[in-house]
């Protein structure tokens, strides 16, 4: 497994394992700014070009006080200066970046020990799988500074939370705790502690990243892409999926190694495809 801190992030990545550990620690309070958009947008470039068949995310950030951090908002401080028409562009490529991230082709658990605030919780739509702690704490504070969610929460979060959920946390800015989160469905999982937390999502992630990754690629893509269609629409995709696996050579190594598969072993599986 490769483990890369964002503070010290540079588009360097080695091929060593299939799962890729980003550790987010820069700035302040994990603050994400332009600098940090470039590095996301680098990782899911390297993801997207094979490789890495799991993504694991995470934080060690703690302040003076002792205060534990996922990520607190985005750096306004670096818009001091801009012009509305800056800001406008910033945040759309904020919101693309995101959405790019969103839709790699490789399973994404997100495990939250801190304050995710605001950009933070935003962050956390990106992930397929999310994992709480007791630390974990999670707000959307937009509307009281006279903007909103821009990054994915207006438009994102209804469909994991739910309307009103989403309408709650947006409209009041109300924080609520891991218990909480897990309730409303933000989280979907409440580790005892940050150790255990990090435990069950590397234990998700080698159980993806022995899959064939044309195969849970094309899974996710399929998932996702039906959200927004008919019935018709969403079982052509998934017959055109399954006839991709099969195309590519990914059902034959299945059926060759089936007996080893169901009994835990490890199978080499053909380059990812994509429709």
């Amino acid at each position: 497994m490769d483990t890369i801190n964002l503070s010290s992030f540079h588009p360097q990545f080695s091929d060593c394992g299939a799962i890729l550990h980003i550790r987010i620690e820069h700035g302040r309070v994990n603050e994400m700014g332009s600098t940090e958009l470039s590095d996301w947008e680098t990782i899911t470039a390297r993801i997207e070009g094979g490789g890495v068949r799991a993504l694991i995310s995470s934080s060690s950030k703690t302040t003076r006080s002792g205060k534990r951090i996922f990520i607190a908002g985005a750096n306004v401080t670096e818009r001091a200066d801009w012009s509305d028409a800056q800001v406008k562009a910033h945040v759309r490529r904020q919101r693309s970046t995101l959405g790019a991230l969103r839709r790699v082709p490789a399973f994404h658990v997100c495990v939250v020990d801190g304050l995710a605030l605001g950009w933070g919780t935003e962050f956390m739509i990106t992930a397929d799988y999310r994992i709480g702690t007791p630390n974990a704490r999670f707000s959307l504070p937009e509307t009281g500074i006279g903007i909103l969610p821009g990054a994915g929460g207006t438009s994102e979060l209804s469909r994991i939370i739910g309307p009103n959920q989403a309408l709650r946390l947006g409209m009041t800015g109300e924080q609520i705790s891991a218990e909480e989160a897990l309730r409303i469905g933000l989280i979907d999982e409440l580790a005892g502690s940050e150790p255990e937390a990090q435990e069950r999502a590397l234990a998700l992630a080698k159980l993806a990243a022995k899959r064939s990754p044309t195969a849970v690629g094309a899974f996710k893509a399929g998932v996702l892409a039906s959200l927004s269609m008919d019935e018709d629409e969403r079982t052509e995709l998934e017959a055109k999926s399954y006839e991709l696996c099969v195309d590519a050579g990914e059902a034959a190594i299945g059926r060759a190694n089936f007996k080893a598969i169901i009994a835990g072993g490890d199978v080499i599986w053909g380059p990812r495809k994509v429709l």
